[in-house]
C-alpha cells in the first residue's frame, strides 16, 4: 500500500485501540507498584477508546476531520499519566496530517516525530526508560528505512515501525533500575506498543476485532457501564412514612432500578445510594415517604468518573477550588475548607481531562485552584487547564490528600491571588505525607520482598514497611515519619478501619511522641490510612 486513505485510517485506529483494549489487564499487570491504583492498561484503554467515539460521531472519511476528532477525543478522555502522554502523541499526528487527503509512508513517519515531540514536551521532567523513550526510539530507529527507501510501503514502514518500539520497550529495564528489579518492562510503554501491533495487523490484513465482553464474570461490569447516575439521598420520614416505610420491600424495588445499592434506615431517617439509569424514579418513590434532607445525582455513564458541580450562578466569584476525592469523610472534609467541586477519583479511578473541564466550566469563577491530590493526575489537570481559556487556572501538584486540605486550610478568600498561591505552596512543601494499604500481587521493590495481600506503609512516594499486620505496619511508619519537632499527626481512616484500632494508633503516638494527634472519617476505599505531619 502506497497511500493510506480517510476509511483506512479510520479502521487502522481501529486496530490498534481493540488490540490496546484486548490486552489491558497484560499492561495493568506491568505495574511496578503493587497498590491496586487505576492502572495503566485501564488508564490508556480509556483515553483510546474515548478517541475511537469521537472519530466514528464525526461520520466524515476525511483525513484532516478524523485525526482532528480522533485527537479532541484522546485529549478530553484522557486518564493518568500514561493517557495524557498518549493523546500527546496523537494530538501531534494530528498537526502533521492536519492539511493531508491521503498519506504515505513519510507522512506517517513525520507524524510519529511531531507525536513525539509533544509527548516530550507535556512532561514536566522526562524520564527515559518510559512510553517517552519507547516513542522517541521507535521513531528514530525506523528513520533510516524511510531514508534508503523513500518509497516503502506503508506496511513495510509502519512494521519497522513496531519492531524499533517493541524493542526500545524490552530495553526499558536497562534505564530504570526498578524495573529491572521487578522484572517488568514500563507499563505505559507495553500500551504504546499494542497500539502500534495493531496498527501493523491491520495494515497486513489481520485487523484486531473488538472482543465483545459477555461471560458471567462481565455481567456486573455491564451493568454498571448502564446505570448512568449515582444517585443519593437522605429523607426524614414523615407520620406516614414511618408507618409504612419497610427497608426490605423497598430493597426488592431498588433492585430491579439499578445496582450498588447501600440503604439502611435509622429512627425516623433514610439514607440511600444506588446507580441507576432512572434518577426521577428513585427520587419519585422516596417522596411516598417524607422529605428530603439531602439530593445528590451524579453522571456516571461509560465509567467517566463523577463530578459533584455545583450549579453556575449569576454572581461569579473570585476564588473557587477543585479538589480531587474519593469518600464521603474526605468530601465532606474538603467542603468544609472551602472546596466547591469535588470531582470523584484517586486512588482507583483517576479522572479525565474532561471531568475537569467540565468542574471548571461549572464553577463560576474568576480564579480556580485544582487539587489532583495524586501524582496520577496532574497532567490530566494540567491539560484541562490548557483547554481553558477564559478563566485563570492554577494546578497546585498537590500528590496527597494531606497536602490537598493543608492546601485548603492556607487558603485566604480575602488575599490576591499571588499571596494565595505561595502560602497554598509553601503548606504543601511543609506537610509528611504517608499511607497504608494492601499489595495486589507478589514483587520486589527495594529489596523488599512484598506478598499479596501484605500491608505496605507508603512514605511519600516509597514503600517503607511490608507486614502482614496493619496495625503494626501503621505504627512503624508513623515512627520513620515522626521526628521530636514534628507537632501535629493527621489521620484520616479509610471504610474498612475500626475505631478501636484507631484507639491503639492514638495511643501509641501520645506515648510516644509530643504532639497533637487527630483522627478523622475519611471513608476512603483501599487505602486504611492517609497520614499528614506536620
Amino acid at each position: 500500500m502506497d497511500r493510506l486513505d480517510g476509511k483506512s485510517l479510520k479502521a487502522m485506529f481501529d486496530s490498534g485501540c481493540n488490540n490496546l483494549v484486548a490486552h489491558k489487564s497484560d499492561v495493568d499487570a506491568l505495574n511496578v507498584f503493587p497498590v491496586p491504583d487505576g492502572d495503566t492498561g485501564t488508564n490508556m484503554s480509556l483515553t483510546f477508546t474515548n478517541g475511537i467515539s469521537e472519530m466514528y460521531k464525526s461520520g466524515s472519511d476525511a483525513i484532516p476531520v478524523i485525526a482532528k476528532t480522533f485527537s479532541r477525543g484522546l485529549l478530553m478522555g484522557a486518564r493518568g499519566n500514561s493517557g495524557v502522554i498518549l493523546s500527546q502523541i496523537f494530538r501531534g499526528f494530528y498537526q502533521a496530517v492536519k492539511e493531508k487527503e491521503e498519506l504515505n509512508s513519510e507522512d506517517i513517519h513525520n507524524a510519529f516525530i511531531r507525536g513525539k515531540e509533544l509527548a516530550y514536551k507535556a512532561v514536566m521532567r522526562p524520564v527515559e526508560g518510559t512510553i517517552l523513550t519507547v516513542i522517541r526510539e521507535a521513531v528514530e530507529n525506523s528513520e533510516e528505512c524511510i531514508k534508503n527507501n523513500p518509497e516503502i510501503s506503508i506496511e513495510d514502514y509502519v512494521d519497522e515501525l513496531y519492531k524499533a518500539a517493541e524493542a526500545s520497550l524490552e530495553n526499558t529495564p536497562e534505564l530504570l533500575p526498578i524495573l529491572k528489579e521487578a522484572h517488568v518492562v514500563d507499563s505505559g510503554g507495553s500500551g504504546l506498543v499494542r497500539v502500534l501491533e495493531g496498527f501493523n495487523l491491520y495494515l497486513h490484513g489481520k485487523p484486531v476485532e473488538k472482543v465483545e465482553e459477555s461471560n458471567e464474570e462481565n455481567k456486573d461490569e455491564i451493568h454498571e457501564k448502564s446505570s448512568g447516575y449515582r444517585t443519593e439521598f437522605i429523607l426524614s420520614l414523615n407520620e406516614k412514612g414511618q408507618k409504612t416505610f419497610n427497608e426490605n420491600r423497598i430493597r426488592q424495588m431498588l433492585e430491579n432500578m439499578g445496582n450498588n445499592i447501600t440503604l439502611y434506615s435509622d429512627d425516623n431517617e433514610v439514607k440511600l445510594r444506588i446507580n441507576t439509569m432512572s434518577p426521577g424514579e428513585i427520587l419519585t418513590l422516596g417522596q411516598r415517604y417524607g422529605e428530603y434532607k439531602k439530593v445528590l445525582v451524579e453522571n456516571i455513564q461509560d465509567e467517566l468518573s463523577p463530578s459533584i458541580i455545583e450549579p453556575i450562578n449569576n454572581t461569579k466569584k473570585k476564588y473557587g477550588i477543585i479538589a480531587v476525592s474519593s469518600g464521603e469523610g474526605l468530601d465532606k472534609i474538603f467542603k468544609d475548607y472551602r472546596v466547591n467541586t469535588i470531582v470523584s477519583g484517586g486512588q482507583t479511578m483517576n479522572p479525565s481531562t474532561e471531568d475537569f473541564v467540565n468542574a471548571i466550566k461549572n464553577l463560576n469563577a474568576e480564579n480556580i485552584y485544582l487539587l489532583p491530590n495524586n501524582s496520577n493526575i496532574i497532567m490530566s489537570c494540567e491539560q484541562a487547564a490548557h483547554v481553558i481559556d477564559d478563566k485563570n487556572i492554577i494546578v497546585l501538584r498537590t500528590t496527597s490528600i494531606p497536602q490537598g486540605i493543608t492546601a485548603c486550610i492556607s487558603f485566604n478568600p480575602e488575599a490576591e491571588v499571588e499571596a494565595n498561591t505561595e502560602a497554598m505552596k509553601e503548606a504543601i512543601d511543609y506537610i509528611k505525607s504517608g499511607a497504608v494499604t494492601y499489595s495486589i500481587k507478589d514483587t520486589q521493590i527495594d529489596g523488599k520482598e512484598i506478598k499479596a495481600g501484605d500491608y505496605m506503609g507508603l512514605y511519600e512516594k516509597d514503600i517503607v514497611v511490608v507486614e502482614n499486620n496493619r496495625l503494626e505496619v501503621m505504627k512503624e511508619l508513623l515512627s520513620l515519619m515522626c521526628e521530636e519537632d514534628s507537632e501535629v499527626v493527621t489521620i484520616f481512616k479509610g471504610n474498612d478501619v475500626e475505631d478501636s484500632e484507631c484507639d491503639e494508633i492514638k495511643a501509641f503516638l501520645e506515648e510516644k511522641f509530643d504532639l497533637e494527634v487527630d483522627i478523622l472519617n475519611g471513608d476512603q476505599p483501599v487505602y486504611s490510612y492517609y497520614i499528614g505531619v506536620e
